[in-house]
């Protein structure tokens, strides 16, 4: 993902301006899943969407490992 965003200027500022969490949020989406392709193919959607201005993942209930409580 890093070779995807600091080759994409746009998605790379994008990403320097949203906050940790959201960066967070994108990161565990793209390792949620099981396949290299779907990686892959998730990796160019975070760069789509940092372009488009989205601040998060679109159609995703969000890392796993936190809990739904906000603990």
């Amino acid at each position: 993902m890093r070779k995807a965003l600091l080759a994409n200027d746009t998605a790379l500022a994008a990403w320097n301006d949203i906050t940790p969490l959201a960066r967070n949020e994108f990161i565990c989406w793209v390792e949620d899943a099981k396949q290299e392709t779907t990686r892959e193919r998730r990796i160019r959607r975070t760069q789509e969407e940092l372009e488009e201005g989205k601040r998060r993942p679109c159609c995703w209930p969000g890392c796993k490992h936190r809990e739904r409580n906000g603990k």
